[in-house]
């Protein structure tokens, strides 16, 4: 099967109008893929939907005419944010493209205790973007029409300060329960009760959301884990085995979306 190419271009777009892609957009499109004239192509801006278009290039600009707009269901029932120990080298980028193809919805970079790598200035300010632009290409690639949102850069004590009232799940070997065991509380106390029943069709449930915590090649210091669970954040096993962690959090979420049905 063909996939076509797909582009992000944060601009607005309309139905049946042509539009100018945006620099990325058609460097990406004339001399990465060597398109032409009439190539079929599909556009989105991060709002949910598609246009399917057809490339065009006018006095030497890349242009496209836009179909329909399309509805199409590649995102995930319910959110799921990874809040990652800041790793060494560029294992980031790669758990930010992957958990963009999974369909993850945040990502929240954190500077742990542990963190190798320490980040601060134009060079932070350079890294962001840097990840942000993997987020969007992971986005295209995997046919999702919303962009994974990598948060700046912060210190565990910020992310806690302001995540207080989001449900989160901290990969730990020493939790009580698995992560499985605790999602599955979790989907049960989501079910709408008989009260709820009556007024399912005008009151759409609320749409599952939960984050996973991991930390840095070290993990969390003694300190952190107290913060954490000071927070209210619940410390889950995942197997017997350790793994790395640009592996954890990848590996949770699958695991997540298969135990919650959201294949």
């Amino acid at each position: 099967m063909h996939t076509l190419p797909r582009f992000y271009c944060p601009i607005p777009l309309l139905a049946h109008t042509r539009v100018a892609l945006p620099d990325a957009a058609a460097h990406h499109a004339s001399r990465a893929l060597r398109l032409r004239e009439g190539d079929a192509i599909v556009l989105f801006n991060g709002d949910g939907t598609q246009y399917p278009a057809l490339l065009r290039f006018e006095q030497g600009r890349a242009m496209a005419d836009l179909g329909p707009q399309q509805h199409t269901r590649t995102e995930l029932p319910g959110r799921i944010g990874l809040v990652q120990g800041l790793p060494s080298g560029d294992k980031m980028d790669w758990v930010i493209e992957k958990a963009a193809e999974l369909g993850v919805s945040d990502v929240f970079p954190i500077t742990a205790e542990r963190s190798i790598v320490q980040l601060s200035g134009n060079r932070l300010e350079k890294r962001q973007l840097h990840w942000q632009r993997i987020a969007e290409s992971a986005s295209e690639q995997s046919g999702r029409n919303r962009i994974v949102q990598v948060h700046p850069l912060q210190t565990l004590n910020a992310y806690l300060q302001q995540a207080s009232a989001s449900l989160g799940y901290l990969c730990h070997p020493e939790g009580e329960r698995s992560l499985l065991q605790a999602l599955a509380t979790l989907q049960q106390t989501s079910q709408p009760g008989p009260a709820d029943a009556l007024t399912s069709d005008t009151i759409a449930p609320t749409p599952l959301s939960f984050r996973l915590l991991i930390g840095p090649e070290g993990g969390w210091s003694p300190q952190e884990l107290r913060k954490v669970q000071a927070a209210g954040i619940e410390a889950v096993t995942f197997g017997a085995r350790i793994l790395r962690t640009e592996t954890a959090g990848l590996a949770m979420t699958a695991a997540a979306i298969a135990t919650l049905g959201w294949l």
